[in-house]
């Protein structure tokens, strides 16, 4: 009998969500690890590090940069990568960008659905984890939804599901 792999083992992400996640990772591996590596060297240099101020907010950032670095290797690790070529439009998911209509106040919007570490609202991509992105996957063109938001329940209609360009 086949072991069925546990879903929360899975980090999934669009191919642009990974290589800036990637990218981070980089980049604070080497220059910020350099970066609080000199703060920590010239906070040393001021004497008792008991009562040394810089000394325990550089450390304090240290661990800060650390604990990143574990977070963004662990999401790596897991990530399942979801390419365009392998987006399936015919209902809205990961990757896929969803064309939606508030049937309250009939304006339109177009959302990215995209992993939690990719979302962000000033560019129209929106977590498939949060309540607008969960009511939406699954669902096809044509499709209403209700959504529960913090400032009401919004009415949407779903317009078009098309795959990033």
């Amino acid at each position: 009998m086949a072991v069925q792999k546990n879903n929360s083992d899975v980090e999934i992400m669009t191919r642009g969500g990974y290589e800036k996640l990637k990218n981070e990772l980089t980049l604070l591996r080497t220059d910020k690890r350099l970066e609080v590596a000199r703060k920590l060297e010239e906070a040393r240099a001021f004497g008792d590090l008991s009562e040394n101020a810089e000394y325990h907010a550089a450390k304090e950032e240290q661990e800060k940069l650390e604990g990143r670095i574990s977070r963004l290797e662990y999401k790596l690790n897991k990530a399942k990568v979801v390419d365009v070529d392998d987006i399936d439009t015919s209902h809205a998911n990961l990757g896929t960008t969803v064309e939606i209509q508030d049937l309250d106040d009939n304006a339109t919007y177009s959302y990215m659905l995209v992993g939690t570490e990719e979302s962000n609202p000033a560019e129209n991509k929106i977590s498939v984890s949060s309540p607008v992105g969960k009511a939406l996957v699954g669902k096809l063109t044509g499709d209403e939804v209700s959504v529960r938001t913090p400032k009401n329940i919004r009415r949407l209609k779903i317009v078009a599901i098309t795959a990033p360009r």
